[in-house]
């Protein structure tokens, strides 16, 4: 059963059970979908604001991602300490990094609608961008974790990319709101 089909209370049992999978890596897909679908809602009450059908494929690649980490995280599982491991363990580097570059997609779409969307959901959109880095930086960091042998990979720089397009999107999300926004 794909994690998108679970409950809400059967897909945190799962996260929070003592099994390896499902883990970070579907989970920041599983909240890039929630962003996604944030800055879709928000898209759609924005008088000719564009990006509610981006938004729509993207919360659905999301969805897909989140299944396709528990698959490679299983295979990399299968094959460690065997001779396919660092190919596992290269792969697996794969579904996190789409994750944090549809993350920073998601951040990049909500942010304009913080400032000049419907201006009573602004803040759902200002959620949106920051669920999306969070989504973005965790993603990076299963990238990193994954290709920690491999310090010359580009698709560590890839990843460190797309988290810094999404933490700059929630800097400027944040600013929209200085009775909370982190100072200095």
């Amino acid at each position: 059963m794909s994690l998108s089909d679970r409950t809400v209370r059967d897909l945190l049992d799962d996260v929070a059970a003592r099994t390896p999978a499902p883990a970070g890596g579907a989970v920041a897909a599983l909240v890039a979908a929630q962003a996604a679908a944030l800055a879709g809602m928000a898209a759609r009450f924005a008088p000719g604001a564009p990006g509610a059908d981006l938004a729509d494929r993207l919360r659905a690649m999301a969805c897909g991602l989140a299944d396709d980490d528990i698959a490679a995280y299983s295979a990399f599982m299968a094959a460690r300490r065997g001779p396919g491991e660092a190919a596992a363990r290269s792969h697996a580097a794969e579904v996190p990094l789409a994750t944090a570059e549809a993350a920073a997609e998601v951040a990049a779409l909500a942010v304009p609608l913080v400032g000049g969307g419907n201006r009573n959901l602004r803040a759902d959109a200002a959620t949106a961008v920051f669920l999306a880095a969070g989504a973005a930086a965790s993603a990076a960091t299963m990238v990193a974790e994954n290709l920690a042998g491999s310090p010359d990979d580009p698709r560590l720089a890839r990843a460190a990319r797309a988290a810094a397009a999404a933490r700059s999107a929630a800097e400027t999300a944040f600013a929209a709101f200085p009775a909370v926004a982190p100072s200095g």
